[in-house]
């Protein structure tokens, strides 16, 4: 089962930046869609952005604008650029993706904690 690893999270002011790098195990050319996912203590996941192996994208409307979603399949990453954040943007961060048959590819990692101060 591929391993998936994510970085780039920190404390950032509101109108900040950061970019989330998610480094897999193997090869990603194949997974049909990779996203990245955010998590709020209570609340269930949501899926903030996603893309397919042919560059499709898509974007909860929340971030929409100022969040970008990218694939470098020879480097096995999928970066998330995180523009305009907000406070309401603060929560653990996750990357996971999901084969032909909707499955996931693999186990949620611990994630990068993102947060955003007013």
């Amino acid at each position: 089962q591929v391993q998936l690893v994510e970085s780039g999270g920190g404390l950032v002011q509101a109108g900040g930046s950061l970019r989330l790098s998610c480094v897999a195990s193997r090869s990603i050319f194949n997974i049909h869609v990779m996203g990245w996912y955010r998590q709020v203590p209570g609340n269930e996941r949501e899926l903030v952005a996603s893309i397919t192996n042919g560059g499709n994208t898509n974007y909860a409307d929340t971030v929409k604008g100022r969040f970008t979603i990218s694939r470098d399949n020879a480097k096995n990453t999928v970066y998330l650029q995180m523009d305009s954040l907000k406070p309401e943007d603060s929560a653990v961060y996750y990357c996971n993706g999901r084969n032909q048959y909707w499955l996931y590819i693999a186990s949620w990692g611990q994630g990068t904690q993102v947060t955003v101060s007013s």
